[in-house]
């Protein structure tokens, strides 16, 4: 989904992961729910602050995967957020804060609170991606 460039946009975003999310079986109030809302405001927030091309938007993609059904045993189940910006010289790096710092730790709650988590190049600009495991209990796909 395309997003305005804006913060309006970002906190849009994050709401429709939220919403999306429980739509799926996923309730807001679990720990993956909250986790993926505070991964997708981040990486929205990034996009917005340091992606913005005037007259661009940003694309926010959601996707769930359930585990394979092969054997009847509950497998892993993980979420993948990607989003999509317009300035591919402007690369996410993760680096320490100092302590008075008022920003830069965002993508450091994205590194901990994600999987994995990287960068792809696209036509024009940039997909900043992470993978999220979710817990057996908190998923509709047991």
């Amino acid at each position: 989904m395309f997003f305005t460039s804006s913060r309006h946009g970002a906190r849009l975003a994050r709401r429709l992961v939220v919403r999306r999310l429980e739509e799926w079986g996923i309730p807001r109030d679990s720990d993956a729910s909250q986790g993926l809302a505070l991964i997708a405001g981040e990486l929205a927030a990034n996009a917005v602050s340091h992606g913005h091309v005037p007259g661009r938007n940003f694309h926010l993609r959601l996707s769930v995967q359930p585990p394979p059904g092969g054997d009847g045993r509950p497998g892993p189940v993980s979420a993948r957020i990607e989003v999509s910006d317009a300035r591919d010289e402007r690369r996410p790096v993760l680096r320490e804060c100092q302590d008075e710092a008022e920003c830069g730790r965002g993508l450091l709650l994205v590194d901990a609170l994600a999987s994995k988590w990287g960068v792809a190049e696209r036509g024009v600009g940039k997909t900043v991606w992470c993978e999220y495991a979710i817990a057996a209990e908190e998923t509709p796909f047991r």
